[in-house]
């Protein structure tokens, strides 16, 4: 629609102004006043409507305000799971992991962050001059270059301590500046550090940042530890704090005594499949992971990932498996003479064994002749079969990232010299978790047992391996293993201790392979695999050094029997008690009385 203003002048009135003696200078005014009233009259009209509208929105947002304010004042205070940060969401929850008697092994923090905005710098250098005395590591001549290089956000410090906090508020630097974060704290340090394994920071904000697992179970259990909906519930492992910190500090000193460049211990339930105590060494503080390379990583968990072979410690196996096929019993008398060859280097026993032994003494006495003897009549296909059975051929299922990928190393073909080598431990390598778990078969009742980092009340209901009748034979004989004065893990008998808990088990001393062909002449690793009390098994313990030396004598020592089984031996003379096991001597009236009233 076109409008058309009127003129100020109308011809029709100035014609008719003439009659009525009218100027047209008048009829002008008057028009003049007339388009004046009526654009009045619409800015008057303008101006009401938005005043009207401003008022309708300022009544609407006040009663939404204060809709809004009861509501708050009305419900009941909550701590935000999540917090945002420029649009995302970052969980930034985890869960507690405990210890089975609900001990804390991990747990956050609430600590602050640093970090510095270059662009609102007072003092740039003062600040990195200031920020060097408090932090030692931090170079100022390369922080100061840092502050002015035209960034306009650095992080400066993960989390800090309220004393650093507190030194780095009374540099007076607006540019520096702090912000909430949690942190993960293992407060026992190093201990269970290989299982625990460490987290870090992942996606971060200012305000904020999430907490993932790097490696062990804080990997494994990663989505379970960070779902909000489980932060309240700790996760509960199968460890003992106290069996833990026992068994690391006795290895510790094993290690070092019998001079080992590292050692691993791994103690398990023989029913559940509960480990107890997994320690590796050397160890690192999760709390503050090491960073620089060294000889010995110390991030690399020996237990779970070092696959080596175990010398003796398999000869159990073979035997067991030709009792079971029913190709010999205890008794059988075996030819030991030797050397045995099969175009590799020739078997020949330790010590000179005569020319027969019974198959008892054959474990007792640890003879390669005589175990390769059994493996051949037990032949190569039944045996990689049994050893499978057994679990030591297939990475174990343990709760650990790091479990999953290791895989025990075996020949391909499978010879007769393969057989017999592998029928003493050599040829085959496997972890000392893998021998844990396949001795906790064998003297359990001969049920296959999966090890586990989860609390477990019932025992396994494994694939039966071998008979109970068998599993009983294997239990004397190893027990014998310890006792008999000719047997090779005779200082793990309680007698040096106190006499107080009873011991099977079978050492196992194997040559380390030469990386440029063969093996060494002077460095070999030693384990010591056991299980206690020996009356009523519960416990298997495998205990590994890796090139130790007993130079306590005239000459080096280094087979197990000297320096594997001692370390062992005192391993289950402390942890014994605070698995509840009474030791052998309460079995009289009298002794039970004294013993409890200490």
């Amino acid at each position: 629609m076109t409008f058309r203003r009127r003129p100020l002048r109308p011809l029709a009135r100035i014609l008719s102004a003439e009659r009525f003696g009218t100027t047209p200078e008048t009829i002008e005014e008057q028009e003049r006043k007339r388009r004046w009233d009526n654009t009045y009259e619409e800015l008057r009209i303008r101006e009401t409507s938005r005043l009207i509208f401003v008022m309708v929105a300022l009544f609407v947002s006040f009663i939404t305000v204060g809709t809004r304010m009861i509501w708050i004042a009305t419900t009941p205070a909550q701590e935000p799971r999540f917090a945002s940060v420029h649009g995302s969401a970052i969980v930034d929850t985890r869960a507690d992991i405990v210890d089975r008697n609900g001990r804390i092994l991990a747990t956050n923090l609430a600590s602050k962050a640093l970090y510095a905005q270059p662009h609102i710098m007072v003092d740039p250098e003062a600040a990195a001059q200031g920020l060097a005395r408090i932090f030692p590591d931090l170079d100022a001549a390369t922080w100061q270059a840092r502050f002015t290089s035209g960034q306009r956000f650095i992080w400066v410090r993960r989390n800090l301590s309220p004393e650093q906090m507190q030194q780095v508020h009374d540099l007076g630097e607006p540019g520096l500046l702090f912000g909430p974060r949690d942190m993960r704290l293992y407060p026992n340090g190093p201990i269970a550090a290989h299982v625990l394994g460490g987290a870090g920071y992942g996606e971060e904000g200012v305000n904020s940042a999430e907490i993932v697992g790097r490696r062990g179970v804080e990997a494994y259990f990663d989505d379970v530890l960070r779902d909000p909906a489980q932060e309240s519930e700790p996760l509960f492992l199968s460890l003992d704090l106290s069996v833990q910190a026992a068994t690391e500090r006795v290895l510790e000193d094993g290690m070092k005594l019998m001079n080992a460049q590292a050692a691993t211990a791994v103690l398990m339930h023989i029913h559940t499949g509960e480990v107890i105590a997994l320690a590796s060494l050397p160890d690192y503080d999760p709390n503050d992971h090491p960073r620089v390379a060294q000889a010995i990583d110390p991030l690399f968990n020996r237990a779970v990932q070092g696959v080596y072979e175990l010398g003796s410690t398999f000869k159990p196996f073979t035997i067991a498996q030709a009792i079971e096929l029913g190709l010999y019993t205890p008794e059988s008398r075996i030819d030991v003479r030797g050397p045995l060859r099969d175009g590799g280097p020739p078997i020949r026993d330790f010590h000179d064994m005569g020319q027969e032994l019974s198959v008892h003494d054959i474990l007792v006495r640890s003879s390669n002749v005589g175990t390769a003897r059994i493996a051949m009549e037990i032949g190569g296909d039944r045996q990689r079969a049994f050893l499978e059975a057994l679990g030591l051929a297939q990475p174990t299922a343990l709760e650990m990232m790091e479990a999953r990928s290791v895989r025990p190393l075996m020949p391909d073909p499978w010879r007769l010299i393969n057989t017999m080598t592998i029928s003493y431990g050599h040829g085959f390598s496997t972890s000392p978790l893998h021998l844990a778990a396949a001795y906790a078969t064998l003297v359990n009742g001969g049920t296959r047992v999966t090890p586990t980092l989860l609390q477990r009340s019932e025992p396994q209901s494994g694939v039966r391996v071998i008979s109970q009748s068998v599993s009983e034979q294997m239990q004397d004989m190893l027990v014998d293993a310890v006792n008999a004065p000719q047997g090779t893990a005779s200082f793990a008998r309680m007698d040096a201790y106190t006499k107080a808990y009873t011991v099977g088990g079978k050492t196992g001393t194997a040559d380390k392979p030469n990386p440029e062909g063969g093996y060494y002449d002077d460095k070999v690793l030693t384990t010591f695999a056991s299980f206690f009390p020996a009356e009523a098994p519960q416990y298997v313990l495998v205990v590994t050094l890796d090139e130790p030396e007993d130079r306590s004598g005239l000459e080096p020592r280094r087979t197990a029997g000297w320096t594997a089984v001692p370390v062992a031996a005192e391993i289950i003379r402390r942890v014994a008690p605070l698995l509840g096991i009474r030791p052998a001597i309460a079995s009289s009236p009298h002794l039970a009385i004294a013993f409890s009233a200490n």
